[in-house]
């Protein structure tokens, strides 16, 4: 699925894809880094992981941890306030309902503080290797751009490509969506001329395309052939 849409030898492992590497897909790294990635950049969660995981190695660890300095080891995240907050009362939940062990259902991953669909299913993903669609800002967008979906919330997404994208995909598409989203298919100025699937997009062909025909009008003596009249 990835050649579809990224050459692999140029795209940069996300954060979550990365910490899956590193620490073996362990469900509770993943779940503290899914926390810290929300509204933030990869090289930031990247950074905010490595230090928090440095000092705190365990939700045992975290759940009696001092609020004050996990503020400051996670602080390149960004809303660290929120963040730590959350990321205590989590591993605290962990511990005292799970028996220590994040869950492996989506049911059970939301009864978690501060945990939505999004993070459940990265935790399936890349903590479990459970097939499951994460949909963020990347998957939402690319989505609708292509025409896989006509959807408005990342809910709807999600259920609209369930049932279009074969299962076996599942493991690996917010990863692929999410490289595409940050190197071709950006918020403001994709890339479309260089996009090896614009001859199957629907905001290309419907948006991109027609606004480039009218530039790409031949001229006569300087003059629009849509401009000339016939008589």
């Amino acid at each position: 699925m990835g050649r579809m849409v990224y050459d692999s030898s140029d795209a940069r492992a996300t954060a979550l894809a990365q910490l899956k590497e590193q620490e073996g897909g362990d469900p509770f790294r993943i779940l503290i880094g899914t926390i810290l990635s929300q509204r933030t950049r990869d090289e930031n969660t990247t950074k905010a992981v490595a230090n928090l995981f440095a000092r705190y190695s365990s939700a045992k660890e975290l759940a009696g941890a001092d609020e004050g300095e996990v503020k400051e080891l996670i602080r390149p995240a960004g809303f660290y306030n929120v963040k730590a907050k959350s990321i205590i009362t989590v591993s605290r939940q962990i511990l005292e309902e799970f028996n220590g062990r994040v869950p492996d259902k989506v049911d059970d991953l939301l009864k978690l503080h501060s945990v939505g669909r999004k993070t459940a299913n990265c935790v399936l993903v890349y903590g479990y290797s459970i097939p499951a669609i994460p949909v963020d800002t990347h998957v939402h967008r690319i989505s609708n751009r292509l025409g896989l979906v006509e959807t408005r919330r990342p809910e709807e997404t999600e259920e609209e490509l369930a049932k279009k994208v074969p299962r076996r995909y599942w493991l690996e598409l917010n990863d692929v969506f999410v490289r595409f989203g940050q190197t071709t298919c950006k918020p403001l100025g994709p890339r479309c001329e260089v996009c090896t699937l614009r001859g199957v997009c629907k905001y290309y062909r419907e948006v991109v395309s027609p606004k480039r025909g009218k530039l790409d009008k031949p001229k006569l003596g300087g003059v629009s052939r849509a401009n000339i009249r016939g008589g």
